[in-house]
């Protein structure tokens, strides 16, 4: 049998990662760069949206929709509507039967006259006092039913919506169903409470009262978030209105359901939707600016979304600690902006789900960190930054794709060693697999098990340089007369059959970037330079030179070896200190680590060593500088002397003290001192690392 392998070209990569995540992560890196936390870096992209999908929305962009929606919200109305209404229908009413009485010279009309007159002045209390008014004006009374119709429909509106629609053409069958679904709401509720609650009676529930609810809730949880945000916003309105107002509508109210016969039943409710969901807005004010006088069940509904409103756009902030977008609710953002702004937000969770799921972010404590595999692409593109800003003309200073990392060939070979960066003998390889028997018959498949076991990595790694040297492979077997004419030959080749080209050694360097942590990096606007610096260093080192030992050292009031992993995400130390002396001795210590290593000892500071390192491990600070401070690192840089390391020290501010102490280090080491601007500080250490191992 044989096997061919090549690229796949029916429909999408079914080995592709299920998103792409580089382009965002790349966006998260230029806030890191220059010098964002990784929490901050994905908050930002998060509001900015999806890199290169314009036809998303971004949190921003939701975030000022939602504020939009509110701003309408305010401007549609006053919440005064159904009081005012019922005030004009009363006034109506008592009009209409003034005017009767009024040709009627009897007595009776008089005294009708004289209660009409002693009415209270609220409106609730005139509308009780008329509840058993004996009306002389039929106009009168027609008026004033429908002004308790009114009260009914709006009342009941506030709590259920829908039920305005439900009873416009109200009958005593239409308010006893009404009585009878919020007597089994209630029972329902009670079970639920001691745990008897089944899904199968809230079924039945919604099978006798489904049209009451046009919000279709699955589930008892659904209904009674509904309920209770509608509740609350009733006692918002309530809370938003002035203390007259306020006492005359809720006369209104009580009045009403005491003549539904809902008073019980509804005050049941209330406290079991309270008791369940007190972490809504009660009794929280909202101020409506608009001009249209709205309906109680209309106000009602403005001031439940605008409650919604307000919880959207805290969450659509995440402006506090922990935020996560799962914390934004799903159905507010279908209720307030729409089905496609939940595609919108399902896109961006999908982003911060792909980059843990991918191993670039890992959540540690609550605390969101970059994973080393991200760190080693934003180093990628940290150094891709700094040698798109060297002069491409120069020698050596520019990205070289197809240059090997090993030495000038010196004409012999070796057998392939596990992790050898030399170029394979392809011919010295296949006269070794002919030699040794690996001669196959024409069509015979060759696979990497034929080269025995654990040999699959080491025929992969030469499978390039094999493929390139088809010609070579039939010229050996056509030598070895293995074929006859034209006849194609393959060759099983074993890991022992493999043999390097030996190239000249070349010196491997001890390397220590020394960079200032110290307060003042940030003050100056210095700090995301250097970190950058950083990362394109050690990702130089990593690429270009991995026989190189790279230590990066960040010395403030202390001084700290620095990990990959935890460059990206570093920040400068808010504490008085810099402490040279404590990092050069660090970096002594890893220059003895490797005695038979090239030395190369960069520094990167803005200020002069204002901290030292005491016998008893304590950092002492003085500012300026004490003699003790000055003495005890210019004796480091006396051991670095010794040790042949150059320091080569870049100064990132002219001040006259960091002048003559550099120029002190630079006299008595020999190395040399840049001042470049933060903004060109990358270009300069690479370019003077490049230049260091060209040297040697």
């Amino acid at each position: 049998m044989a096997f061919r392998y090549g690229e796949y070209h029916d429909g999408p990569d079914p080995l592709a990662p299920p998103y792409d995540v580089r382009a965002a992560l790349d966006e998260m890196g230029d806030a890191i760069l220059s010098g964002s936390t990784p929490v901050h870096a994905l908050r930002d992209l998060l509001k900015r949206g999806l890199p290169g999908a314009q036809d998303r929305r971004g949190l921003d962009d939701m975030l000022r929709e939602v504020r939009r929606r509110r701003r309408d919200l305010r401007e549609r109305g006053r919440l005064d509507g159904t009081l005012e209404k019922a005030r004009a229908l009363l006034d109506k009413a008592i009009g209409q039967e003034r005017a009767e009485l009024f040709p009627d010279p009897s007595d009776d009309a008089r005294l009708r006259e004289s209660e009409l007159d002693g009415l209270p002045e609220d409106t609730a209390g005139a509308i009780q006092e008329l509840s058993t008014y004996e009306w002389r004006s039929s106009a009168a009374r027609q008026t004033f039913e429908e002004l308790r119709d009114l009260l009914r429909r709006e009342v009941l509106d506030s709590q259920f919506r829908g039920l305005r629609d439900a009873l416009a053409n109200p009958d005593p069958e239409a308010m006893e169903r009404v009585r009878q679904m919020m007597a089994e709401l209630n029972d329902m509720l009670d079970k639920d409470s001691r745990g008897q609650h089944t899904q199968a009676d809230f079924d039945a529930f919604m099978g006798k009262y489904g049209d009451l609810f046009p919000e279709k809730p699955r589930n008892l949880e659904e209904l009674v978030d509904i309920l209770a945000r509608r509740a609350a916003a009733t006692q918002r309105m309530l809370a938003s209105m002035t203390p007259r107002q306020r006492e005359e509508l809720a006369g209104l109210i009580n009045q009403t359901l005491d003549q539904a016969g809902l008073s019980d039943e509804m005050r049941r409710l209330g406290e079991a939707l309270y008791a369940r969901r007190p972490d809504l807005a009660w009794n929280a004010p909202e101020r409506l600016t608009g001009e249209e006088p709205l309906g109680m069940g209309d106000a009602v509904t403005a001031l439940e979304e605008l409650a919604d409103l307000t919880q959207l756009e805290t969450a659509l902030r995440q402006d506090y600690p922990g935020a996560r977008l799962d914390d934004i609710d799903e159905s507010a953002v279908r209720r307030a902006l729409g089905r496609s702004a939940v595609d919108d937000l399902e896109a961006l969770k999908r982003i911060e789900r792909e980059l843990e799921e991918q191993g670039y972010l890992l959540r540690r404590r609550g605390k969101l960190e970059l994973t080393p595999k991200a760190v080693r692409r934003l180093g990628e593109t940290a150094l891709r930054r700094v040698f798109s800003s060297l002069d491409a003309g120069r020698r050596g200073d520019h990205d070289q794709h197809d240059a090997g990392s090993a030495g000038e060939l010196t004409g012999s070979s070796r057998p392939w060693r596990f992790g050898d960066e030399q170029p394979i003998d392809v011919v010295r390889t296949l006269v070794n697999g002919v030699r040794s028997g690996g001669i196959a018959a024409p069509g015979t498949a060759v696979r990497d098990s034929d080269a025995g076991h654990g040999s699959g990595t080491a025929v992969r790694d030469a499978g390039t340089a094999v493929r390139d040297a088809g010609t070579a492979v039939r010229d050996a077997g056509a030598a070895s007369g293995a074929a006859g004419s034209g006849g194609r030959v393959a060759v099983r080749l074993s890991v022992d059959d493999f043999e390097v080209a030996e190239t000249e050694r070349r010196t491997a360097a001890a390397v220590c970037l020394l960079v200032d942590l110290s307060y003042s990096m940030a003050l100056r606007g210095t700090w995301a330079a250097a970190k950058q610096t950083a990362l394109a260093l050690q990702a130089l080192v990593a690429s270009k030179f991995p026989q190189d030992a790279v230590q990066i050292i960040g010395f403030s009031n202390y001084a700290r070896v620095l990990q990959p992993d935890e460059l990206a995400g570093l920040d400068w130390d808010m504490v008085q200190g810099t402490n040279l002396h404590h990092a050069l001795l660090i970096a002594g210590r890893h220059l003895d680590r490797h005695p038979d290593f090239e030395p190369v000892v960069l520094v990167v500071t803005d200020g002069e060593p204002t901290a030292h390192l005491m016998r008893n491990g304590r950092s002492a600070f003085e500012w300026p500088p004490s003699h003790e401070t000055l003495e005890l690192t210019l004796a480091e840089v006396d051991k670095m002397t010794r040790r042949r390391a150059t320091i080569n020290v870049f100064m990132l501010a002219a001040d006259d003290r960091l002048k003559e102490f550099v120029d002190e280090v630079a006299r008595r080491n020999g190395g040399r001192v840049f001042s470049p601007s933060a903004e060109r500080l990358g270009e300069y250490v690479v370019s003077d690392f490049l230049r260091l191992r060209r040297a040697r």
